[in-house]
C-alpha cells in the first residue's frame, strides 16, 4: 500500500493565560491510499488538535513547535497561505461534528455548494449547479432539485450532515478528515452515514481519517486504529488488533467501559481520575495515575514503543519481557458472555404507584398555514422509582414529549397527569418536582454565570433565605455525588469539559430534589469513559433518592443497561412498549427490529458482515395498541 500522508515527530503547543500547554507530543502517524484510519480517545486527548494541525487549521494561540507532515513526500507545514488554499479542499477536506456550524444558515444549500465548486474548479454557474445536484444525489439526498433551493434549517440533522459531506467531496479530496461526524445522530441515521462514507471512499478512492469516541463505529468503518491519550498515541494497529489483541492498559479500559460489557443491576466499568495536566512535564507513563495495575516503573520512566507484529505497536511497560504477566482480557469472550438475552424481570407496575400518565397526547406545531402533528395520540404511564426509556430516531417526537411535560410546548389535545393532577393547571409546585437534564449542557448553562448560581438558581426561585441556607448543604453533597470538587462553584461553564458540564446539569436538576427527572439524551455527546460514569451516577442517585426517570435516547445499547421499561416512538406514535426484556429478547414491530439491527456492535467481524435495512412506513390511522403478552404492547 502507498502511504499518502506521513506525520513525523509532531508537537503542538497552545499559549493560554501565560502558560504553555503541550497538546500533541511527539506523534508519528501515517495513512495509506483508500484506507480508513480511526483515531480514538477521551475528550481532551488531542485528537481534533492533531488533525487540525495536519490541515493547517490551528487556532490563533496554537502552533506546531516541531515535526513534519508529509503529503506525497512534501512537508506541507512549510506551505504559504496561498499554497494552503490549494491543499485545503482539494487535497485535504474536513467534516465536523455539528453540521450547523459548517453551514451558513442564511444561504441556500445549493448556493453553498456552487460557491465551493466555482472557487476550486472555476466552473461556470450552470456547470457548478449541475455538479452540485449530482453531489446531492451522490450523498443520498432525495429530490435534489427541490432541496437545492432550501436553507439548512429545513433539513434534519442527518440530512445536514449529508450536505456537509457533499461540500467536502466537491473538490474530490485525497484525504477526508471526519471529526466525530455521527456522534449526535441517532443509530439508524448513523448507520446510513457510515455506509455512505464507505461507498464514497470506494467510489472516489479517498483515504479517511475518522475521529470518534464510539468503538462500535470504529468496528464498522476502520481498517486501522490509533488510540490517543494525553497528546500521544499509546497503541496503533489493525482494527482486529485493537479489539481482539489490545495490550495498552488505556485501550483495555476504554473497551471495558462499553455498555455492551455491562450487566444490568451492576455498575458499568468506568475510568477513575482525569488525564494529566499538560502544562507540566509528564514523568513516566501518562496513564499511570489512573491505571489500577500500574507498575513502579510506570511512575518514573516513559515506556518505549514495542512492535508486537507487523501492524501492531504499543507504548506500555506491561508488554516488556521483564514485567509480570498482565491479567488477560479477552474482548471476544467478554462480548459473548454479555451478548445474551436480557434477564426477565418480575412485573412491578402492579405494586407501585403511578407517578405520571400521558393520556392520548397530541402536540401540533404551526408554520404559517401549515400544521405538523409532532406527537400523535401517545399514551403511557410511568411508575414511581422506575426508569422509563423513550426511544426513536430524530424527529420521532421524543424531546417534544419531554418539553411538553415541563410546559415548554402547548398540549393540543389529551392530557398529562402528574400525581393525580393535570399539568395544565401549571401548579408552581410542579416545577420543583419535575426537572430536565438537557442533551447539550453548554447550550443550557448560562455561560456568564458561576456554577454556584447556575445550580442554585431554581432554589432561589422557590425558597426563602432561611431555607436556602439549609439547602446549601445539599448543593455540596450533590457536587460530591457527581464527582466534582466543591471548589468548582466559583468557576464558569467554559472552564469545564463536556462530561463535567453534563454533571453540572445533573446537579442543577437534582438539587431541587425532584420526584421526576426527564433526561434528554444526557450522554449521547460524551465519550465512552465519561458516559459510563454518568450512567452509574444516574443509577446511584435513583437508588438513593428514589428518583423516577424518563430517559430519552436513540442508543439502545445504553437503554438495555439503564431502563426498566421501553417505549419505541416512530413518527410521533408509540409502535411498541414493554419491559426491557420484551424489547430486546422478543421485538415484535418491524421498526423496533430495525433499530436493534442498527446498533453499532463493538466487534469488527460482526459489524462488517452486518446488512443495513432502511425502514420506511406510514400509518393508516386504523392501528391500535395490542397487548401481546403481559406488559408488552405492539401497534397493529
Amino acid at each position: 500500500m502507498n502511504k499518502i500522508l506521513e506525520v513525523e515527530g509532531l508537537n503542538v503547543e497552545f499559549a493560554l493565560r501565560g502558560k504553555t500547554i503541550k497538546v500533541v507530543r511527539n506523534v508519528n502517524f501515517d495513512i495509506n491510499d483508500n484506507e480508513v484510519h480511526a483515531i480514538v480517545g477521551e475528550s481532551g486527548s488531542g485528537k481534533s488538535v492533531f488533525t487540525k494541525a495536519i490541515a493547517g487549521m490551528l487556532d490563533a494561540n496554537g502552533s506546531v513547535s516541531s515535526g513534519r507532515v508529509l503529503l506525497d513526500g512534501h512537508d506541507i507545514l512549510t506551505s504559504t497561505k496561498k499554497e494552503w488554499q490549494k491543499i485545503r479542499g482539494k487535497r485535504i477536506a474536513f467534516i465536523f461534528q455539528d453540521p450547523m456550524t459548517s453551514l451558513n444558515p442564511l444561504k441556500k444549500i445549493g448556493n453553498q455548494l456552487i460557491e465551493v465548486l466555482k472557487l476550486h474548479h472555476h466552473y461556470t454557474t450552470a456547470i457548478a449547479k449541475k455538479e452540485a445536484l449530482k453531489l446531492l444525489e451522490d450523498v443520498g439526498i432525495h429530490e435534489p432539485e427541490r432541496r437545492f433551493n432550501q436553507y439548512p434549517f429545513e433539513f434534519s440533522g442527518g440530512m445536514r450532515q449529508r450536505v456537509v459531506i457533499a461540500i467536502a467531496l466537491a473538490c474530490r479530496p485525497d484525504i477526508l478528515i471526519c471529526d466525530e461526524p455521527t456522534t449526535a445522530l441517532d443509530v439508524t441515521i448513523q448507520a446510513q452515514i457510515l455506509k455512505l462514507l464507505k461507498t464514497l471512499k470506494e467510489k472516489f478512492k479517498m483515504s479517511i481519517i475518522f475521529i470518534t469516541h464510539d468503538l462500535g463505529v470504529v468496528a464498522n468503518i476502520a481498517d486501522r486504529v490509533s488510540v490517543m491519550y494525553a497528546g500521544e498515541f499509546v497503541e496503533s494497529g489493525s482494527v482486529e488488533d485493537l479489539f481482539y489483541r489490545a495490550k495498552s492498559p488505556y485501550t483495555i479500559a476504554l473497551l471495558k467501559s462499553l455498555p455492551q460489557l455491562g450487566e444490568k443491576g451492576k455498575e458499568l466499568f468506568s475510568l477513575k481520575g482525569t488525564p494529566p495536566v499538560m502544562t507540566q512535564p509528564i514523568i513516566g507513563d501518562p496513564f499511570a495515575e489512573r491505571n489500577i495495575d500500574a507498575l513502579e516503573i510506570d511512575f518514573v520512566e516513559t515506556p518505549p514503543f514495542y512492535q508486537l507484529s507487523e501492524t501492531h505497536t504499543v507504548k506500555t511497560w506491561a508488554v516488556d519481557e521483564r514485567a509480570p504477566q498482565p491479567k488477560t482480557f479477552d474482548f471476544l469472550e467478554e462480548i459473548e458472555l454479555r451478548n445474551t438475552a436480557v434477564k426477565q424481570v418480575e412485573l412491578h407496575h402492579k405494586d407501585r404507584k403511578k407517578l405520571i400518565s400521558i393520556e392520548d397526547l397530541e402536540v401540533v406545531f404551526s408554520k404559517g398555514r401549515k400544521k405538523f402533528k409532532a406527537v400523535d395520540g401517545v399514551s403511557f404511564d410511568i411508575y414511581e422509582g422506575e426508569t422509563f426509556a423513550l426511544v426513536g430516531e430524530s424527529g420521532s417526537g421524543k424531546t417534544t414529549i419531554g418539553r411538553t411535560i415541563i410546559g415548554e410546548n402547548k398540549i393540543h389535545s389529551g392530557d398529562i397527569v402528574f400525581r393525580g393532577k393535570s399539568i395544565k393547571s401549571r401548579d408552581k409546585s410542579l416545577k420543583k418536582e419535575i426537572q430536565m437534564i438537557f442533551q447539550d449542557p453548554m447550550a443550557s448553562l448560562n455561560e456568564r454565570a458561576k456554577i454556584e448560581y447556575i445550580i442554585s438558581e431554581g432554589l432561589r426561585a422557590h425558597y426563602d433565605k432561611k431555607v436556602l441556607k439549609d439547602k446549601q448543604i445539599l448543593l455540596y453533597k450533590l457536587l460530591d455525588e457527581v464527582k466534582l470538587p466543591r471548589s468548582v462553584i466559583s468557576r464558569y461553564p467554559h472552564e469545564f469539559s463536556g462530561g463535567q458540564r453534563q454533571r453540572i446539569g445533573i446537579a442543577r436538576a437534582l438539587v431541587m430534589e425532584p420526584k421526576f427527572v426527564i433526561a434528554d439524551e444526557p450522554i449521547s455527546a460524551l465519550d465512552v469513559s465519561i458516559r459510563a460514569g454518568v450512567i452509574n451516577l444516574l443509577n446511584r442517585l435513583k437508588e438513593e433518592f428514589n428518583t423516577t426517570y424518563m430517559f430519552i435516547a436513540h442508543d439502545l445499547s445504553i437503554v438495555k443497561f439503564i431502563a426498566d421499561r421501553v417505549a419505541i416512538l416512530y413518527k410521533g406514535r408509540i409502535v411498541e412498549l414493554g419491559y426491557t426484556h420484551h424489547i430486546f429478547n422478543n421485538p415484535m414491530h418491524d421498526y423496533t427490529k430495525n433499530l436493534l439491527s442498527s446498533i453499532p456492535t463493538p466487534d469488527p467481524i460482526r459489524e462488517k458482515e452486518k446488512e443495513l435495512h432502511e425502514f420506511v412506513a406510514t400509518f393508516s390511522g386504523q392501528e391500535k395498541m395490542v397487548e401481546v403478552e403481559e406488559g408488552h404492547f405492539v401497534l397493529k
